[in-house]
C-alpha cells in the first residue's frame, strides 16, 4: 500500500494517476473526499483529514509500505519554517510509529545553501526532520516549477510582457510537474532503494528569463518581452492575496537565493528530465484535441 498526501494538488494528483495506472494499491489523505475525481475515488482508499494530524496519519499509514509527502502551502502561516516543521514532525513520528519503510518528499534544490532562503530553507528543515524517522528517504530536490508561469500567461498574451522577480540574464532552472510526478511514481513502484538522499529533478533547458520570453513569443505568436519585477511589486501582489508579512519575507529571501545561484550545484549534478519549456508551453496554450 502506497499512501499519497495532497492527492488533489498539481503534483499529488499526477502521482496518484501514475500509481493507479501501474495497478499499485493507493490510499490517499485528503481534507475533502468530494474534491477527488470519480475515477480516483473508485480506485483508492480514502482517509479524510489533514496529514498534519497524528491520528489521521496513523489511520492512513497502518500497513503502508511507502509514503508520498508534500506539505501544502499556507500563505497565512506565521512562518514557512514553522508550517513545514509542524507537518514534518507529525509525519516523521507517524512514519516511525507505523514502521513505514520508504518516504518520497517534495523538497527544493539547493541543499547546503549557506544563507537564509525563506520557503526553501523551510523545505530543507522538513527533509532533516523526515530523515530522523529512520525510513529510506528521497528528497525530490526541484527548482522553479514551469506551472508557476501560468500566472503570467494572460499578461503575456494580452500585454506582451513576462514579469518575474529574477535577473534577466541568469539561467533560471525549471521543471515540469509531470516530470516530478513521474520521478516520484517510479520510486514508489520500485522500493528496492535504500538510504537517505537528495535527488535533483531538473528540466533540460538552460534558459534565462529573457530567453523564456522568447519561447513565449514563439508559442503565443506575438512579441513578448521580459521585465524583472521588484521586491515591492512582488510583495504587493502577495499582500493582495492575503499573504502574511512573514510569508512575504520568506518569498523575498527565496527569490534572492535563486538569483544568487542557490540551484547551481544541484543543477550541475542532475540528470535532465524529459519535458522542455517549449513542449510544456505548447501543451498549455494549444492542448491536444481528441480526433
Amino acid at each position: 500500500m502506497i499512501v499519497v498526501t495532497t492527492p488533489t494538488g498539481q503534483v499529488g494528483s499526477q502521482v496518484v494517476a501514475r500509481l493507479l495506472a501501474a495497478a499499485v494499491p493507493v490510499r490517499v489523505i485528503v481534507r475533502d473526499a468530494a474534491r477527488l475525481g470519480t475515477r480516483v475515488r473508485a480506485g483508492v482508499e480514502v482517509v479524510e483529514g489533514s496529514h498534519g494530524d497524528p491520528a489521521v496519519l496513523d489511520q492512513a499509514l497502518a500497513g503502508a509500505a511507502a509514503l508520498f509527502w508534500l506539505v501544502p502551502p499556507d500563505p497565512r502561516a506565521s512562518s514557512a519554517e514553522a508550517h513545514y516543521l509542524a507537518f514534518a514532525r507529525a509525519g516523521a513520528e507517524a512514519v516511525d510509529r507505523n514502521r513505514v519503510g520508504h518516504v518520497v518528499g517534495v523538497s527544493s534544490g539547493g541543499h547546503g545553501w549557506p544563507k537564509p532562503a525563506g520557503l526553501l530553507s523551510a523545505a530543507f528543515a522538513m527533509d532533516a526532520e523526515l530523515e530522523r524517522s529512520g525510513a529510506a528517504y528521497r528528497a525530490l530536490s526541484m527548482p522553479f516549477f514551469m506551472e508557476n508561469l501560468l500566472r503570467n500567461l494572460d499578461a503575456a498574451r494580452e500585454q506582451g510582457v513576462l514579469s518575474l522577480p529574477y535577473v534577466p540574464d541568469r539561467p533560471l532552472a525549471m521543471v515540469a510537474t509531470c516530470d516530478i510526478a513521474e520521478t516520484a511514481a517510479a520510486l514508489l513502484t520500485d522500493l528496492s532503494w535504500t538510504g537517505q538522499e537528495n535527488l535533483p529533478v531538473f528540466g533540460p533547458d538552460r534558459l534565462t528569463p529573457e530567453e523564456i520570453a522568447e519561447v513565449f513569443s514563439e508559442v503565443l505568436e506575438r512579441p513578448v518581452v521580459y521585465r524583472q519585477s521588484s521586491h515591492g511589486e512582488s510583495a504587493s501582489r502577495m499582500a493582495a492575496r492575503g499573504a502574511s508579512e512573514q510569508t512575504i519575507r520568506d518569498m523575498t529571501e527565496m527569490h534572492d537565493a535563486q538569483n544568487e545561484g542557490l540551484y547551481d550545484a544541484d543543477w550541475a549534478a542532475a540528470t535532465p528530465t524529459a519535458t522542455d519549456l517549449r513542449t510544456w508551453l505548447k501543451a498549455v496554450v494549444r492542448p491536444p484535441t481528441n480526433a
